[in-house]
């Protein structure tokens, strides 16, 4: 891959954008994106995904040059609908994924960071959706991931005005987990990521896909936990939780 990198560590796949110097979102990019998901997806040493940008920004946005090939209505369309499609399968992939911001996270930038399932962010970095600077507007699933973080009225002021709000304001708006200094920031996402690694593969997954269900009703989301509490109770990582936690010992979890 030209634009993504990645190496496994205790479970971890670190992933880095790697496309200086903004990290741009280039189209080829987010098709490496959905290349590596499927590559990590059946790689079992890898339990928990962390992403993160090299250099000075996690990414400052899409690559603005490619626009200027969009030359009508629907191939733009296209372009927004293949990016959602990417953006969609990272936030219901079945294994959880850590995004560790620094710098900037703008546009597409931040429309990767909101269909991870963890933000960490560095407490001076930039989030925000600025494309109404462009006479445009997110295209990769910014109008509908933003309000589920910080509330309509907060996504419709930092929509329309494009300005946006620090790694520390974005915790205060639920945007992001926690905020750090940067030096701190890849230590402390990696160790999270750590921590997470050596829970049950098949209890993460069954979570990841019934919390997906909390976009839709409270109907639909109380028979999916069912469904998939079923599914883990009888796993051989729950009967191994179990007993370890009867013998008061650390579960050894093999993801079966």
């Amino acid at each position: 891959m030209e634009f993504l990198k990645w190496r496994a560590e205790d479970g971890v796949a670190i992933v880095t954008i790697n496309r200086p110097p903004a990290n741009a979102l280039a189209q080829q990019l987010i098709r490496e994106l959905d290349e590596l998901m499927t590559e990590v997806e059946h790689n079992n040493d890898v339990r928990v995904v962390l992403l993160h940008g090299e250099g000075r920004f996690f990414s400052a946005g899409a690559d603005i040059k490619e626009f200027t090939d969009v030359s009508s209505e629907q191939q733009a369309v296209n372009l927004a609908e293949n990016g959602q499609a990417v953006f969609d399968r990272l936030e219901s992939f079945p294994k959880p994924v850590i995004a560790a911001i620094h710098g900037a996270a703008l546009g597409g930038g931040l429309e990767l960071a909101m269909s991870c399932h963890i933000r960490y962010v560095a407490e001076d970095a930039k989030l925000g959706l600025p494309e109404l600077n462009l006479g445009i507007i997110p295209g990769f699933g910014g109008t509908q991931r933003l309000p589920r973080y910080v509330g309509l009225a907060k996504a419709a002021e930092m929509i329309f005005t494009g300005e946006p709000i620090s790694g520390a304001e974005a915790v205060q708006w639920g945007l992001a987990n926690t905020a750090v200094p940067q030096e701190e920031l890849l230590p402390q996402a990696l160790e999270l990521a750590k921590k997470i690694a050596k829970k049950s593969p098949v209890s993460l997954k069954a979570a990841i896909h019934a919390l997906q269900y909390s976009k839709k009703s409270f109907e639909e989301g109380i028979k999916a936990e069912a469904e998939q509490f079923g599914i883990v109770f009888n796993s051989e990582d729950a009967k191994e939780g179990i007993q370890a936690f009867i013998e008061k010992r650390q579960p050894t979890f093999s993801g079966k």
